[in-house]
């Protein structure tokens, strides 16, 4: 396909995602089942043929899912990687392995062949990356703690690429034990060197180019070393034959403790932005609609059986590794669905003779499905973890001895981060009247730290607040990040509490009217303090300096 042609095939489908994703914005939907939505549609099998080379374009389109992992590596360093847990990476480690075992297990067990039983398990035993942190990024909620276990565990999904890529080869054309371990060893290798090469290129080339005089005074050369790393990193990687993302999450991590790491992921999100989109496009159009439509009783069936069997397995395993059930619960709905690796496998397994055409179709279809509404299910998981973390019914003992044991909440915190903490600095004369609200168990350990009695839910769903018994509640203070989360709960409150005083943070001053309109008495925006902060401190530092001319 000449480039021109190419070049109109990829406008032609962005405006197609373009068209998808704002009426589904319009219906208060993802715009990523718009983008998914569109590709079928445009291109692929049984498709209005519209847009072709879906190969082509599906490999420049994954370049998006790079750079989307390069920017979420920027935020993190190997400590905050390491503080996600060991408990939680294990489980991520065992979700694989006992997913995909499943999965064959069930497979065997309709008579299908051992091999096709493992390739079918290895398709569906991982989860997207690109949908899960593009819709937790959308709704601002990556630092949850059902944010903080899906990245953890999609990054040892990503890990668990390579051996997948290789399981998949060998079990259409086999090969002795010897061979194997050979080829696993020149991939261990591989990627040894590929990260030490990022290390050192990164900390001791690239940092040191950001700090020169010509990147501080050329702004397009600090975006296109931006650009470059990004990909590169990306490049190398499936060089080595290893995960493209995972190399560039790597490279992302390196950088993520520099102090251009702000300016970094600034500089490549428009670039990511499109080829992500493209990706989604991209991924639309392996589908078949016409095939879809003609089996629509048993694609829906298949996929219903892959997201609960997949939700139950992550919901038991932590569990089991001690994990809270709200939290779990949350955590299996937003991995429940099937990866974008699996088009990659299913293809090798199809090409190799493991899978049929209706069973790469079933597969492939059951997939879209569970992508289409993932963001459903994100969306409905702080609920469903809230529903699980529900205080017990006054009737029960337990409610009945909390009531004694502790006086009615007057000052009510919802959110213990850093905003909640400094909330909270001036109650500790009525710290036995003060109840902290969080969905995170750290935060609720850090306030039961402090002293303040703590509980595990969500501030935006009326069941809990009932339970709460709020009627003598005089103060609540939300301290969360999200607008819409913040709304909520001032809908509950004025319902459930008119009379308190309701203080509200709000991250930016353009929403800081519609928290008045919605009830707030109080609304404390980030910006204005942080002007307040500022005026301080250039007006303290100016008469320094106007004492010391006239001394002068």
């Amino acid at each position: 396909m000449e480039s021109w042609d190419m070049l109109l095939q990829i406008i032609i489908l962005l405006l197609a995602c373009l068209l998808a994703g704002s009426l589904m914005a319009w219906l208060k939907q993802s715009p990523l089942v718009g983008y998914l939505l569109a590709g079928m549609v445009m291109g692929g099998p049984g498709s209005l043929a519209i847009v072709r080379g879906e190969d082509h374009i599906e490999s420049i389109a994954e370049l998006g899912v790079a750079l989307l992992l390069f920017s979420l590596g920027l935020e993190f360093s190997w400590k905050r990687v390491i503080g996600f847990g060991k408990t939680t990476l294990l489980a991520g480690a065992a979700q694989v392995i006992v997913t995909l075992l499943l999965a064959a297990l069930c497979c065997k067990m309709l008579s299908l062949a051992t091999a096709t039983s493992l390739a079918i398990g290895a398709m569906i035993c991982l989860s997207s990356t690109a949908a899960v942190l593009r819709v937790l990024i959308d709704r601002g909620e990556m630092d949850s703690q059902a944010g903080r276990n899906s990245l953890a565990v999609l990054l040892v999904q990503d890990m668990a690429v390579v051996p997948l890529a290789i399981l998949v080869p060998l079990l259409s054309e086999g090969g002795e034990p010897a061979a194997v371990a050979v080829r696993i060893f020149s991939i261990l290798l591989a990627a040894v060197v590929v990260i030490g090469s990022l290390y050192f290129v990164l900390n001791y080339v690239a940092v040191k180019a950001f700090q020169s005089v010509a990147f501080g005074r050329n702004r397009e050369l600090t975006v296109l070393l931006s650009v470059i790393i990004g990909l590169g990193a990306t490049w190398a990687a499936h060089a080595a034959k290893l995960s493209p993302a995972l190399g560039a999450f790597v490279a992302g991590m390196f950088l993520g403790n520099s102090k251009f790491a702000v300016q970094i992921r600034a500089d490549v999100a428009s670039l990511r932005i499109v080829l992500l989109t493209l990706f989604f496009g991209a991924v639309g159009m392996i589908a078949d609609p016409v095939w879809m439509f003609r089996n629509l009783p048993l694609v829906l069936s298949v996929a219903a059986i892959i997201m609960v069997g997949k939700a139950c397995v992550l919901l038991l395993l932590l569990l089991l590794f001690g994990k809270s059930r709200g939290v779990a619960l949350s955590t299996g709905l937003c991995l429940c669905q099937v990866g974008e690796f699996a088009f990659v496998l299913g293809s090798e397994a199809r090409t190799g003779n493991i899978l049929t055409e209706s069973q790469y179709s079933l597969i492939v279809s059951a997939a879209i499905v569970t992508l289409m509404v993932t963001p459903w299910l994100i969306s409905f998981a702080p609920r469903a973890s809230a529903w699980l973390n529900r205080p017990r019914r006054a009737g029960r003992n337990r409610d009945a001895d909390h009531a004694v044991d502790h006086p009615a909440c007057e000052y009510l915190i919802v959110g213990f981060g850093p905003a909640g903490r400094g909330a909270v600095r001036h109650l500790e004369h009525v710290r036995d009247r003060v109840l902290v609200l969080d969905l995170s168990p750290a935060g609720i350990a850090a306030a039961e730290g402090l002293g303040f009695r703590a509980e595990i839910g969500d501030a935006s769903n009326a069941e809990v607040l009932e339970h709460l018994h709020l009627q003598q509640l005089r103060m609540v203070v939300v301290t969360l990040p999200s607008r819409d989360d913040a709304q909520a709960i001032l809908n509950q409150i004025r319902m459930i509490a008119p009379q308190a005083v309701k203080i509200v943070r709000s991250r930016h001053q353009i929403y800081m009217s519609e928290f008045r309109n919605s009830g707030a008495d109080i609304v404390v925006g980030d910006e204005e303090e942080v002007q307040r902060a500022l005026a301080g401190i250039v007006q303290q530092e100016s008469t320094k300096l106007a004492d010391l001319a006239s001394a002068t």
